[in-house]
Formats: structure tokens, C-alpha cells, sequence
């Protein structure tokens, strides 16, 4: 008898951990942050690790291998090969061409469009169970992408949409007001990008509304000019990319927020990328962030919000932006 069954004898082993396997596709910045970000928070204990770069890959795979007695011995494991990615509950897409300095996520859609092509198709045949969440920008346009490559259900793929909008609109209230973000209660829909939508009449800390206290919060009229925080949520990863080159921690630990919820089935409402046609008078087969509750088969519902006639007006500009850069995508 060796060593290894000497030792194991008389321990029995664990009972497999099923349904919390999750795949990230892609190991750069934001792909590990998003993989490190659900490690350390013990979302899940398997995580896969998929990319094209085979030494970046075995790295990457090593680097947090060894790092496996702080993360409650979870299994990491990483190939070029998509049938390592079988059963996994959760496919996480950050693969895709970076977003460049002053370049707007809407020019990078086409470059990842082809990108996805490769690797959805893989994630389905080997996890046909699966829920999709895409992270690559720009997201709302991708997760269309992701959606008709696949064949799943729509409520079963995501976009990471406006989970990280929002809590950089939370921040940046709080730090306003001088309370803790988690105490500013409000949402940002639509693109993640420019078009994105500040829904300034919900705002609210402690059920108490900011229109209450300042009608004109969010307008062109307001004497406070709150509409420079929305101003400063689509400028935010802008200015991140110029200071450091990318952005990565507040996405990853957005991300793992998202998968904690769909691992856990705790019904979080979140703002994420889903299919919205037939919603807020939307007509178009496009993807925007709205409250949604996520649960293990993805989106089980959407939070109808009440907007006002600017947000409404906003959405749908947003809507109809989105569907004109989707009638010049090639699939082929």
C-alpha cells in the first residue's frame, strides 16, 4: 500500500460538491478578477478556467492552485479545451478584444461578436444545462450575441449590464450625502455605456425619496447638480482605463455578486442585461438592464419599475440604439 491510500484508508471520501461549478472564459484582468473575486468569497469550490493563451492559462491556474488553502481547498483547474467545462452550472464570458482608451463599448462589437462565435457554441455542448452570464463589452450587444448562438432559453443568459452602473451610482450618492452606499437605494437601467439610464425619482435613503426633499434631483434645473453623478457613472470606466489601462476589481466583485445569487438561489434583484421586448413599451429583440431576480435558472422575473416620462423616453432611445447596432452584426 502507498502513502496516498495508507493515509486515505480510513477516510471516506467527500461527497461531490454538485451544481456550483463555475467556468470563466478568458484570464485577463477581468476574468481573474471575476474568478478571484467568487474563490475568496466561497461562492463556488470548482471553478474551470478556459483562454487561448496555454502559458498565461497554466499561470493563472498555478498562481491560485497554490493559493488553495485560503480558499476552503476549492478545485481550480484550466485548459484550452472546452470538455473540461462540462456540467458547469455557470459560464462566464470576459473573453473578448479590450476596450481601448476613449474607445466607446459599442466599437468593440463586431471584433467580440466573432470571438463569441468560438466559444458559446463550446460552452453549450458540454454544459447544455447552463447559464450563460457575459461580461465582455459591450455586454448588452454580446449577450444578444450569446442568446442567439446558443439556443437557451432567454432567461438563462444574462449580462452583467448595469450590477456595476449601479454601484458605482450608489457610491458616488453616498459619498454625497455622507452615508454608507449600502443605506442609498437606487438603479441604473439600460446600456451599460453611455445611453444608460439614471432612474433619479426612486432614489431614496431610508424610504425617504431625494424628489421629496429636491424636486428638480437629476435635471437640468437642479441647483445642487446631481446629474453630474450620472455623468460621472458613464465617465467612471472611462477614467479608470486612462489611469490604470483597464478596469478589473469592481467588475469581478460585481460578477461574483451575480454568480452567488444564481449559485445560491437567493432571488437577489439585480440590474443585469436581459430580454426586454414587450417591457416599458420596448419592441425590439434587445438585451438593456432592468431589475431582474436571479435565481438558479437565471432571470425568474422582472421588477416593473414606474418611470417617469424622461426615463421611459431615455429607455427606449436606449432600446432603439441597441437594435440598430444589431441589424449590422454578421453571424457568419
Amino acid at each position: 500500500m502507498n502513502t496516498r491510500d495508507a493515509l486515505l484508508s480510513m477516510i471516506s471520501p467527500p461527497a461531490a460538491d454538485s451544481g456550483n461549478k463555475v467556468t470563466v472564459v478568458g484570464v485577463g484582468q477581468v476574468g481573474m478578477a471575476c474568478a478571484f473575486s467568487i474563490l475568496s468569497q466561497g461562492v463556488s469550490s470548482d471553478v474551470v478556467l478556459v483562454d487561448v493563451m496555454e502559458d498565461k492559462l497554466k499561470g493563472e491556474m498555478m498562481d491560485l492552485q497554490h493559493g488553495a488553502l485560503f480558499l476552503k481547498n476549492a478545485t481550480i483547474t484550466a485548459s484550452k479545451d472546452y470538455s473540461v467545462t462540462a456540467g458547469s452550472k455557470l459560464c462566464i464570458i470576459t473573453a473578448g478584444v479590450r476596450q481601448k482608451e476613449g474607445e466607446s463599448r459599442l466599437n468593440l462589437v463586431q471584433r467580440n461578436t466573432d470571438v463569441l462565435k468560438h466559444i458559446v457554441p463550446n460552452l453549450v455542448k458540454y454544459s447544455p444545462d447552463t447559464i450563460l452570464l457575459v461580461v465582455s463589452n459591450p455586454v448588452d450587444i454580446l449577450t444578444y450575441v450569446a442568446w442567439k448562438l446558443s439556443g437557451l432559453p432567454k432567461n438563462r443568459v444574462i449580462g452583467s449590464g448595469t450590477n456595476l452602473d449601479t454601484s458605482r451610482f450608489r457610491f458616488l450618492v453616498s459619498q454625497k450625502l455622507g452615508v454608507s452606499p449600502g443605506s442609498v437605494h437606487g438603479w441604473i437601467i439600460g446600456e451599460h455605456g453611455d445611453s444608460s439610464v439614471a432612474i433619479w425619482s426612486g432614489v431614496n435613503v431610508a424610504g425617504v425619496r431625494l424628489r421629496e426633499i429636491n424636486p428638480a434631483v437629476g435635471t437640468d434645473r437642479d441647483p445642487e447638480n446631481w446629474k453630474d453623478v450620472h455623468k460621472q457613472v458613464i465617465s467612471s470606466a472611462y477614467d479608470v482605463i486612462k489611469l490604470k489601462g483597464y478596469t478589473s476589481w469592481a467588475i469581478g466583485l460585481s460578477v461574483a455578486s451575480l454568480a452567488s445569487s444564481i449559485l445560491r438561489n437567493s432571488n437577489n434583484v439585480h440590474a443585469v442585461s436581459t430580454y426586454v421586448k414587450g417591457q416599458h413599451d420596448i419592441v425590439h429583440d434587445v438585451f438593456l438592464s432592468v431589475p431582474s431576480v436571479l435565481g438558479e435558472n437565471g432571470v425568474s422575473y422582472i421588477v416593473k419599475q414606474q418611470l417617469n416620462g424622461d426615463e421611459h423616453e431615455a429607455l427606449l432611445k436606449s432600446a432603439n440604439l441597441m437594435s440598430e447596432v444589431q441589424e449590422g452584426l454578421k453571424f457568419d
